[in-house]
């Protein structure tokens, strides 16, 4: 992105939207305890897990002291992809930086509220599930992700066609 400003904004808007998506599910569909289900259409359905842990449910805070310990350690991280937008100079690495941004301090203000991350969507084709429960930030993290890999795979094949 040419435009901090625009980047950090679109970090905001995804945490924003993050927060707001979590209180409407919550709010609108009565999901009120953990297990709770609402489902949408037959693959996808709305299913309340508190996700005490990261990625895939790994490294469970079972304990306040692993729960802040876990807190601090993703906030480290959280301020670390900041700075790395903050330098950013490449404008889709820019746009990826700020979903994984967005997506983290989103997770990260469910983190110090409630002590886990409030995940629902669950995407599913019988007893298939491609994906984890997630909320909106899992998903922007993901795509933030695969945009700076899909960078770093362009920019490889772009270095070794020029080499040749």
């Amino acid at each position: 992105m040419n435009s901090r400003a625009t980047a950090f904004a679109l970090a905001a808007f995804i945490t924003a939207a993050d927060q707001a998506m979590k209180h409407w599910v919550l709010t609108s569909f009565h999901l009120d305890y953990e297990g709770a289900v609402y489902e949408i259409v037959s693959f996808f359905r709305f299913w309340l897990t508190y996700n005490h842990g990261i990625a895939l449910g790994m490294f469970q805070a079972g304990s306040e002291a692993a729960r802040w310990t876990l807190t601090g350690l993703l906030s480290a991280i959280t301020l670390g992809v900041a700075w790395w937008l903050w330098t950013e100079k490449s404008r889709w690495d820019g746009v990826g930086l700020a979903m994984i941004l967005g997506g983290a301090i989103g997770n990260l203000i469910d983190r110090v509220r409630f002590g886990y991350v409030v995940d629902y969507a669950d995407l599913h084709f019988g007893e298939f599930r491609p994906f984890m429960i997630f909320n909106l930030a899992d998903a922007a993290i993901t795509m933030g992700v695969v945009l700076l890999l899909r960078a770093v795979l362009v920019r490889e094949a772009t270095d070794a066609m020029e080499k040749n």
